[in-house]
């Protein structure tokens, strides 16, 4: 059975007893299976916030240890560095999330299904 075919069982099985939930699921689901469109050597990194995380944390340690900003452009001198470090650092260590030859197997964006926006949902 494919992935696809047991989220829509789950969101059956709980439909009974959990309609709202069974609902949520199915309203979500090309959302949270999004990850599919890609190549399935990508599939791990994409699911996956930890390099998003860990990014995240060095912002917070960095802006922590200087504690009050003169203005919003020292802000954004900081975290633009800490950012710029941290690319330089994979550039060099060569940790890249994708490899270049595993890029060329994305789809374009006129491949994938169209989506409605969440402004076009809500309405």
């Amino acid at each position: 059975m494919a992935w696809w075919e047991r989220w829509d069982d789950l969101a059956a099985s709980l439909a009974e007893r959990f309609p709202r939930a069974a609902e949520l699921m199915l309203e979500a689901k090309e959302d949270v299976l999004a990850f599919r469109h890609f190549p399935k050597q990508h599939w791990k990194k994409v699911w996956s916030t930890n390099l998003l995380d860990r990014v995240n944390e060095e912002v917070k340690r960095r802006t922590r240890v200087v504690g009050i900003f003169p203005n919003d452009a020292a802000i954004t001198r900081l975290v633009g560095a800490v950012l710029l470090e941290q690319d330089e650092h994979w550039q060099l260590e060569g940790r890249r999330m994708f490899s270049a030859e595993s890029m060329v197997a994305i789809h374009s964006l006129e491949e994938l299904p169209v989506q409605p926006s969440l402004q076009e949902a809500a309405a």
